[in-house]
């Protein structure tokens, strides 16, 4: 796996707005909720501090603070909130609730506002985001929630999004902080996971994939620690003209696991965990082939992305693939299309194959 720094990123995403079909797609499959509070009303906070790590760094959020006539109010809505994407929605615990806190981050795409609310009787504590609704990131959060081995808890109401916090540890600190004690056993696991996790990512047209754009989750499992990696950010899905972008291995902010890669894999073993991602990516799809077909039909009669990226990145794909489905794509719905079919026929291949 080669380690590049010249992948270019767009600097601003534009956000896109939900269609009518997509709307629908997603009111089947119970995405869609009332919401007491949308994204607009959280916007009028009266004042802010600065909040920073335990080193001092600016983490670029801010803690947000609303008049005393509309603070109460307004944290009751966010416990309802908290129930209807975590519980049954229902108030019955409302009163053993809290909100410690509410975050406003100034970076990236979707600005989200970060609460987080406290269990009274334990002092167990979660958070969860709300965002201003993106076609594009919600694709990403779908096909996640499809082709991932996560599940993914979200919300929607007209033009407002709620996502569960994902927990792990984001991939620049782990780098910085933890990798060099992990065990050589360790390390390989690691290294197994990035490969798939970059596979997945390029298959699904998932971008930006930096190191804080993904956690590494460690795991016990009897006598010994296995580690994961998820995505934390969707909003560069299906966006961007350069197909490097969807490569997580040619991050610059990634050299630290591609060096491990190099170091713990060899390419045989590279090539057979690419294998083992892509089979058990084509079973997920055949798994859910409604809910695809219909995700997909939505993204082929929506528009997430320019023309002009959607040309530059069919041309690049076709390129590599010389598979005919990418040729003459004309919107991001259908270069998805082809890549999951692209993946199916060499599956239904290789089983064909394999049983004669």
């Amino acid at each position: 796996m080669n380690n590049r720094s010249d992948v270019n990123i767009s600097n601003k995403k534009p956000s896109y707005k939900i269609t009518d079909l997509f709307y629908q797609y997603l009111t089947n499959y119970n995405r869609v909720e009332y919401l007491p509070v949308h994204y607009e009303d959280l916007l009028r906070y009266v004042g802010s501090i600065e909040l920073f790590d335990h080193e001092d760094n600016n983490t670029l959020w801010k803690r947000v603070y609303y008049n005393d006539s509309e603070s109460l109010e307004l944290e009751n809505s966010l416990k309802k909130i908290y129930n209807v994407l975590y519980s049954d929605g229902s108030d019955n615990n409302t009163e053993f609730l809290t909100i410690d806190g509410i975050d406003y981050c100034t970076f990236g795409n979707s600005n989200p506002f970060r609460i987080k609310i406290r269990n009274n009787l334990n002092d167990n504590f979660t958070y969860y985001y709300i965002k201003k609704a993106d076609s594009s990131r919600i694709y990403g959060l779908e096909l996640e929630h499809i082709t991932s081995p996560h599940n993914l808890n979200y919300i929607l109401n007209k033009n407002t999004l709620i996502e569960e916090h994902i927990s792990g540890i984001p991939g620049d600190e782990f780098f910085k902080n933890r990798l060099d004690l992990c065990n050589d056993n360790e390390k390989s696991q690691i290294a197994k996971e990035f490969v798939k996790f970059s596979e997945r990512c390029m298959i699904r047209l998932l971008g930006d994939m930096r190191s804080y754009n993904y956690v590494i989750i460690p795991i016990h499992d009897f006598d010994q620690v296995v580690y994961k990696l998820r995505a934390i950010d969707f909003d560069q899905q299906s966006y961007e003209a350069d197909f490097k972008v969807y490569r997580p291995q040619l991050f610059k902010e990634n050299k630290p696991i591609v060096e491990l890669i190099k170091e713990k894999l060899i390419p045989d073993s590279i090539n057979q965990y690419k294998i083992e991602e892509r089979a058990i990516i084509v079973k997920r799809i055949l798994g859910s082939q409604k809910r695809v077909e219909k995700l997909i039909n939505s993204m082929k009669n929506d528009i997430i992305s320019t023309d002009h990226n959607v040309k530059h990145l069919t041309q690049q794909i076709y390129h590599l693939t010389k598979d005919n489905d990418f040729k003459y794509c004309t919107n991001m719905g259908q270069i998805m299309e082809s890549s999951f079919n692209y993946l199916l026929r060499n599956y239904e291949s290789n089983e064909m194959l394999r049983t004669n």
